[in-house]
């Protein structure tokens, strides 16, 4: 039986001589850094076998890591690997998964047993079943040492109780986006990116809530990803409101097309019109 998880940061062997991969595992897709014998060799994709401070755990090949790849990680897990994943290996994996649905009746049942205000998430065998992890939410700090003792005894492997966000669950749970493809954050993100409502905003995206949120409840994480570029055009656009000066006279600026970096403009004589921001030769006034 265990508590809450100790932090996974173990020192990797970094020699010059010492292969090492970027590889994804478990439930929540974390990151790891992980050794491997220098006569071994594995590809993209690759089933293995790694040794973590959390035990045994399968693992899938994302690449070779570079001191680059390894600068730009963050909070990952590292440790060694074993072996490829055999087939036998793979049958037992798939006998865990399998156990997974009355696993989580069990634990259920041993929560409402103990009145505990936590919700149940997800449960999880590390490899060979030698540990459990239970991924629960909860507002409040929970005293879950019975309930450790209780699932020890029922299922007979150690217990490890992993508090997670409302985040984190989408990732366990969460299939597919309002874009109607799987999930970011159970996919490529290896860590959640902070979003705001000045992203959105700015991108001129929809600021009806149902639209904005995600599977999680919050801000969708791709409000993030062109933030940068939006922000980079739009400090060079003259500000709404503004005089600029063209060949075609003096116009007054009523708002930003910024991925076309295009302005929407009033005339003199009070017509609108678009012009390429590139028309523009100076700002009369602000």
């Amino acid at each position: 039986m265990s508590e809450e998880a100790p932090d996974e940061k173990t020192p990797a062997d970094a020699s010059p001589a010492t292969k090492r991969y970027i590889v994804r595992m478990g439930g929540l897709r974390q990151l790891g850094l992980m050794s491997a014998k220098q006569k071994d060799e594995y590809g993209r994709g690759q089933q293995v076998v790694c040794r973590t401070q959390r035990g045994l755990e399968a693992a899938e090949i994302l690449c070779r890591a570079t001191d680059r790849q390894i600068e730009l990680m963050e909070n990952y897990v590292t440790g060694h690997i074993h072996y490829e994943l055999t087939e036998e290996d793979q049958r037992m994996q798939q006998m865990l998964a399998n156990r997974i649905p009355q696993t989580k009746k069990t634990v259920q049942a041993a929560i409402d047993r103990l009145n505990l205000e936590m919700k149940l998430v997800d449960v999880e065998f590390l490899f060979a079943g030698e540990r459990v992890v239970v991924y629960y939410l909860s507002e409040d700090r929970v005293d879950f040492r019975q309930l450790i003792k209780d699932l020890g005894a029922q299922l007979q492997t150690r217990i490890e109780m992993k508090q997670i966000g409302v985040r984190d669950e989408a990732k366990l749970l969460a299939d597919y986006g309002d874009c109607g493809k799987p999930l970011c954050c159970n996919t490529h993100l290896s860590a959640m990116p902070r979003v705001t409502m000045k992203m959105a905003k700015l991108q001129k995206a929809s600021l009806d809530p149902n639209k904005l949120s995600g599977r999680c409840g919050r801000l969708k994480c791709c409000l993030r990803y062109e933030f940068d570029h939006y922000e980079e055009v739009f400090d060079r656009l003259p500000p709404i409101g503004s005089r600029v000066l063209t060949r075609d006279g003096t116009l007054t600026v009523l708002q930003h097309e910024i991925l076309s970096q295009q302005l929407l403009v009033e005339t003199q004589d009070r017509r609108r019109i678009l012009i390429p921001a590139s028309d523009v030769l100076s700002e009369v006034s602000r």
